[in-house]
Order: C-alpha cells, then sequence, then structure tokens
C-alpha cells in the first residue's frame, strides 16, 4: 500500500462529496492504510485545497438551512460528528437564531397543516420542530407566529 495508491482513493472518495478531514483520515484507515500513509495523504489533499474544514463547514450550514433546517444545537452537533471543530462550528452558527430557522422549517408544512383542526395543527408543529432540534420556547414562539398568520 502505497502513498500513490491512498491518494488516489482518496480522490475518488472527494469526487462524491466534500469531506472533513476527520471523514478523510476515517474512510482511509477502514481501507487499511497506516498512519504515516494517510498523514502523508491528508498533507497533500490541504495543500491543493481538496479538503477545507472551514469551507466544508459554511457550506454544509448553508446546505442545511436552505433544504432542511434544523436549530442552531441539531446543526451544532451535525457538524461535531463529521469532525469540525466546535468552536469553528460555533462561530459559523452565532449568525444564525433558532427563531428564524424553525420558521423557515415550518414554511413548507403550511399548506399541508392548515386542513388540521387547531390542536392537531399545534401537535404536529410542534413535534415537527422538536424532531428537528428546537427547544419548547421555540416552539411556543412560532406557533404563536403560525397561529397569528392562520
Amino acid at each position: 500500500m502505497t502513498v500513490e495508491n491512498a491518494y488516489r482513493k482518496a480522490l475518488g472518495y472527494l469526487s462524491k462529496s466534500p469531506k472533513t478531514i476527520r471523514q478523510m483520515k476515517e474512510y482511509l484507515r477502514d481501507k487499511g492504510y497506516d498512519t504515516n500513509i494517510i498523514e502523508s495523504v491528508i498533507v497533500e489533499l490541504l495543500n491543493f485545497n481538496y479538503l477545507d474544514d472551514s469551507a466544508f463547514a459554511r457550506r454544509f450550514i448553508e446546505s442545511r438551512i436552505r433544504y432542511k433546517p434544523k436549530s442552531v444545537f441539531a446543526l451544532e452537533f451535525e457538524l461535531r460528528k463529521k469532525g469540525i471543530d466546535p468552536a469553528l462550528a460555533g462561530e459559523l452558527l452565532t449568525a444564525y437564531k433558532d427563531e428564524d430557522l424553525a420558521l423557515k422549517a415550518v414554511e413548507n408544512k403550511k399548506r399541508a397543516w392548515r386542513r388540521l383542526d387547531e390542536s392537531e395543527r399545534r401537535k404536529k408543529m410542534m413535534n415537527y420542530l422538536r424532531y428537528r432540534g428546537f427547544n419548547y420556547r421555540v416552539c411556543q414562539t412560532v406557533w404563536q407566529i403560525f397561529k397569528a398568520q392562520s
């Protein structure tokens, strides 16, 4: 197992989607490469800017907020699972407020929930938001806004 082989494997893995440094290390470790080879490949990938945890985290956050909004806590948890430094994740997420994210999350569900009676609509919304990591206070605030718009 050579550095060149590991590098080719890493590029193939990156071709599917961007990865964090930790994800790449785990991938190469799972493929049976030793630590020295993995570190050499990581250095090369960093030199060519193929790995950039900060850029990965920014794109991940933007994508999640656009397509699958979750609470700041849930987003931070997902980033940590992917190997992003908690300080970096916290710094990037300071620009977002849970209330805004929760309102965005329920935006696409409004039409489907309008046909339900108020108690069922509230239950659906609260469960939907809680599942996405929003705390009870945020859920209540969004419910009041949603109810006022109905």
